[in-house]
């Protein structure tokens, strides 16, 4: 089992793309969206991923992830999805994550870092908008049963 710890923010503005280059397309739907236990499907470009988080417990949760075929994956996803498909685009600048979200959340930009500690100071780039790591209504299981941005 591995701790996460992330923060996550909206993104104001796109100075953030003068750093990154080409992004990763991420399919995903929740096979379980019960905050207490979520279960993921994700395809990430040519890798799949079954990932079950714990409840978040302000900026850390207990995650596993395991390596799956992409075939199952795809069948997962089409097969048992218990809520609507997330499509995303991923890129990175440094240990900074930036998700562009495509379909219904088109418009909705989010930046995220992996912490190696609660009392890791880090340095926010221009681009950080309004933190939002402990808005449940952000979290993605949350957008994949919503469909829309949260106002």
């Amino acid at each position: 089992m591995a701790k996460e710890t992330e923060l996550k923010f909206l993104v104001k503005n796109d100075s953030w793309r003068e750093h990154c280059s080409t992004g990763v397309r991420f399919v995903q739907t929740y096979l379980n969206t019960n905050p207490d236990a979520t279960v993921r499907v994700r395809i990430a470009g040519d890798s799949a991923y079954l990932t079950v988080k714990s409840r978040n417990h302000g900026a850390e949760r207990n995650e596993w992830e395991y390596e799956i075929p992409v075939n199952d994956a795809r069948e997962m996803i089409e097969d048992c999805e218990t809520s609507p498909v997330i499509d995303k685009t991923r890129y990175r600048d440094g240990r900074w994550e930036i998700d562009v979200y495509h379909g219904n959340l088109s418009g909705l930009v989010i930046a995220e870092i992996e912490l190696e500690s609660l009392s890791e100071k880090v340095e926010l780039p221009d681009y950080i908008g309004r933190e939002i790591t402990n808005d449940a209504r952000y979290y993605n299981s949350s957008l994949s049963i919503s469909g829309e941005i949260p106002q």
